[in-house]
């Protein structure tokens, strides 16, 4: 049982904090900006990413405090990600969730933490900063849902 990877023998909620953290893809599609149309509830996916996203690395600049510079950064807990409907169906925890694996080209699978990039998975170089964005409508992209 031990060589069995830790995300096919617990639970979300049986993990232990660097467990959780590690099953983040590196993907940063959840940093990009949505719109949810307010009649449907329909979420549209933008291009634009967080301000403070790294766009080569694809990783936030200030994670830790990340709520302080963007206060509705909202934080994934395995209570809420059931939740989230604007998660990418790529993402690690959304799949693990609904009762999927996590496909080959993620990191912890493939043990190379740019294969999420290799795999056209990450928004690195499809991502325009935030702060070049002036209306949102105009970044609207299918390839994030």
């Amino acid at each position: 049982m031990a060589d069995v990877p830790f995300w096919k023998r617990k639970t979300l909620t049986e993990m232990t904090r660097e467990e959780w953290e590690s099953l983040c893809d590196g993907c940063a599609r959840c940093c990009l900006a949505k719109l949810e149309d307010e009649d449907t509830g329909e979420i549209a996916y933008t291009n634009v990413a967080c301000r403070l996203l790294d766009h080569e690395t694809c990783r936030c600049t200030k994670y830790a405090k990340r709520s302080l510079f963007v206060p509705d950064c909202i934080t994934l807990t395995p209570e809420n990600v059931t939740r989230l409907r604007w998660m990418p169906s790529t993402c690690a925890y959304r799949l693990l969730a609904e009762g999927k694996d996590l496909p080959a080209w993620h990191p912890l699978v493939s043990g190379d933490p740019d294969s999420v990039h290799y795999a056209g998975i990450s928004v690195r170089g499809r991502a325009v900063p935030e702060r070049r964005a002036l209306d949102l409508e105009d970044y609207i992209v299918t390839w994030p849902a």
